[in-house]
């Protein structure tokens, strides 16, 4: 039996405030294509967020026929889906460092959360000694086990990021969605969380990068997926769509691209 795809967007379309956000996107990821979804701001990647987590829906074809598909379904109950998606986004961030309302939390019970799709901390019987096991192995997995009795709100972002990406492991979900993982991290912090997201990937869940930028791109990502003004303008294996021209045209500023060890890196040409 063939394994369903992560996500198929077909001809799909996401109007906000009378302006398509996506316009006729068409757009396949299969188990295990590690992809990175590039554009420019305003060039529809929140909306493809919302939409791959059913936070928003596409415009209704006039046949009836679905638009949208994540991993094989067109309709997910949201508390069905989270353990089959991990997501990681600067929103999921701000809820547990500056938006907790259940107070401090800690690494270890941050992750925990993961497994009752909660934001806060889980009532202490509901936590098995089997849970705890899989919050420190997938702490672990993200090079954050020394972090698991800190407190969140005394970590650095680099930190606070990678518990944030363990709590998503958590459930060992099929594929990780990452919007933007290293925005605000300095250089070293980038190269520790960039690494470690590697090392999951060629472990064999599917990763999903949304970012606008390049350096963000792991060498295990072996395609790439260019939006500009909601439309899907290059789709394709990475070492066809990221190059200088592809790049250039995407941001309208040249740009000149260079590699080291699989990682990539821009600069104004």
């Amino acid at each position: 039996m063939n394994e369903p795809a992560i996500l198929e967007l077909m001809n799909a379309t996401v109007i906000k405030n009378d302006v398509r956000a996506l316009d006729g996107v068409t757009l396949r990821i299969p188990p295990r294509q590690h992809t990175a979804i590039m554009g420019p701001n305003g060039a529809g990647k929140s909306a493809l967020m919302q939409l791959i987590t059913f936070q928003e829906r596409p415009v209704p074809h006039a046949d009836g026929s679905p638009s949208l598909r994540v991993l094989g379904r067109d309709l997910w109950h949201v508390f069905e889906l989270r353990p089959r998606l991990g997501v990681v986004s600067s929103d999921l961030h701000h809820r547990f460092v500056n938006g907790n309302s259940h107070g401090r939390i800690r690494a270890i019970d941050a992750v925990l959360s993961g497994l009752f799709g909660m934001h806060g901390l889980t009532p202490p019987d509901a936590v098995t000694a089997h849970m705890r096991e899989d919050a420190r192995l997938a702490l672990d997995r993200m090079d954050a086990a020394h972090l698991s009795s800190r407190f969140l709100d005394e970590m650095s972002t680099g930190e606070v990021r990678r518990v944030l990406v363990a709590r998503a492991l958590v459930t060992t979900p099929t594929a990780l969605l990452l919007d933007e993982p290293a925005a605000g991290l300095d250089v070293a912090a980038r190269h520790r969380l960039m690494t470690s997201m590697n090392r999951v990937a060629e472990a064999g869940t599917t990763l999903i990068l949304v970012t606008h930028q390049v350096e963000e791109i792991v060498p295990a990502i072996s395609h790439v997926v260019l939006l500009k003004d909601g439309r899907v303008v290059a789709d394709g294996q990475r070492r066809e769509v990221l190059t200088d021209l592809q790049l250039s045209r995407l941001f309208e500023i040249p740009v000149t691209l260079s590699e080291h060890r699989g990682y990539v890196q821009a600069v104004l040409a």
